[in-house]
């Protein structure tokens, strides 16, 4: 018996800590940011899909799922410009069907001219409105993935 508390304990801390993330955790922190990059205001979107997504997002409420919260952080640099689009939403993100529809049409992924990728992991939606070599989308996918495992 004296084991079995312990272990409900562990694991009441290991699904709390899992489930405590916040949009604020994902986001990049300023010395996260590659060299070169500056920090902007507004939107950034390659696509205007993206940023219509983003911006009326509660519109979209039935296919996707109530929205929690969101946020955005944009970037530029001399070669390199774009967004990160954060959501969390009460529930489980329930939209990959229409979201891949919204961002990449017919084609069903990214393309040249619709670059927009994204994660949808448990209450948690990333969309990354950048070019394909973008290092900063890339330094945000990296720390994204660890944290959301």
């Amino acid at each position: 018996m004296k084991i079995t508390i312990p272990l409900s304990l562990l694991l009441l801390l290991f699904t709390t800590t899992i489930f405590s993330q916040t949009i604020a955790d994902l986001k990049l922190k300023q010395k996260e940011i590659p060299k070169g990059y500056t920090l902007n205001d507004g939107n950034i979107c390659i696509t205007p899909q993206a940023c219509t997504f983003y911006n009326d997002i509660e519109t979209y409420s039935n296919l996707v799922g109530t929205l929690k919260s969101k946020s955005i952080q944009s970037f530029k640099n001399k070669t390199d410009r774009g967004s990160i689009m954060y959501f969390e939403f009460e529930h489980t993100f329930k939209g990959d069907r229409f979201l891949q529809g919204l961002l990449w049409g017919k084609e069903g992924q990214p393309t040249d001219e619709r670059p927009e990728e994204y994660l949808a992991k448990g209450k948690f939606l990333i969309i990354w409105s950048f070019r394909p070599d973008s290092a900063l989308k890339e330094k945000s996918e990296a720390k994204i993935e660890k944290i959301l495992q």
